[in-house]
């Protein structure tokens, strides 16, 4: 059914994404897919915020993300299925949605926030322009409880 499966990890949260993993790792196991973790840092590089930071923060800072990510991929996959780790910088949507057509991802599962109307209106919701964007499914996983 499915080959690629893309999950975008927030690791600033903790235990955020582990249900959509979980999810995502048993859609691979019946189907034979390949995970793809990605977490998407925001735009270091850009000229306004790289001036703030010494010449190799942004380099190192996504250096210590990727050793998170596979971290986390190992205490939560832990081999039982094929995965790959990235590590992206851009505007979250954008990113995900990029890195699901390069990856020729079909199927992206992802947490979402659990947040009122108000909080979406004001701060957005990656989740949904994710799911408004994506010419792929998207499952999106709530917050228990």
């Amino acid at each position: 059914m499915y080959q690629q499966i893309l999950v975008p990890v927030d690791l600033n949260e903790n235990g955020f994404a582990d249900r959509a993993l979980e999810l995502a790792i048993w859609h691979a196991k019946q189907s034979g897919a390949e995970l793809h973790l990605l977490t998407v840092l925001p735009g270091i590089h850009s000229s306004m915020v790289a001036s703030y930071f010494p010449k190799d923060a942004a380099l190192q800072m996504k250096r210590d993300v990727k050793t998170q990510l596979s971290q986390f991929a190992q205490t939560h996959i832990n081999q039982q299925v094929a995965y790959h780790t990235h590590v992206a910088e851009g505007k979250a949507y954008k990113t995900i949605i990029k890195y699901a057509e390069s990856l020729k991802a079909d199927l992206i599962i992802m947490p979402s926030h659990k947040r009122s109307k108000l909080n979406k209106t004001l701060l957005g919701s990656v989740a949904s322009k994710v799911v408004e964007s994506s010419p792929i499914n998207v499952l999106v996983v709530k917050p228990q409880g």
